[in-house]
């Protein structure tokens, strides 16, 4: 038996995640350690996001296929239609149709890293 998966919240956190992945080039895939870099989050943070938006199929994830030998493969993620969609309708819903900024108290960003 399943347990039916409870509507994603859109807090500040899931919106900066999900604003990284929109941002996210098909052909260069963000990881979790990388979405932490580019949002300022921890990946306290992160990880149970991915986690509760990929049971709720508003994001993909999968195993990097080929993974260099001098680390351990990353799982990938990228918006799902589905989640594209929803988080359209969620935005235009409260009146943010825009990508949000990073809250001051996290300073700034600085370049993501891509090793």
């Amino acid at each position: 038996m399943t347990t039916p998966v409870r509507p994603i919240r859109l807090t500040t956190p899931v919106r900066l995640v999900l604003d990284a992945l929109l941002a996210a080039p098909p052909e260069d895939p963000l990881w979790g350690y990388r979405i932490c870099a580019e949002t300022g989050l921890g990946p306290g943070t992160v990880y149970p996001i991915l986690e509760r938006l990929e049971q709720a199929d508003w994001i993909s994830g999968h195993w990097e296929p080929d993974a260099p030998q001098a680390r351990p493969a990353r799982r990938l993620y990228s918006i799902s239609a589905t989640g594209r969609q929803l988080y359209a309708e969620a935005r235009a819903r409260t009146g943010r149709r825009g990508a949000l900024t990073r809250p001051a108290w996290l300073g700034s960003a600085g370049s993501p890293h891509r090793g």
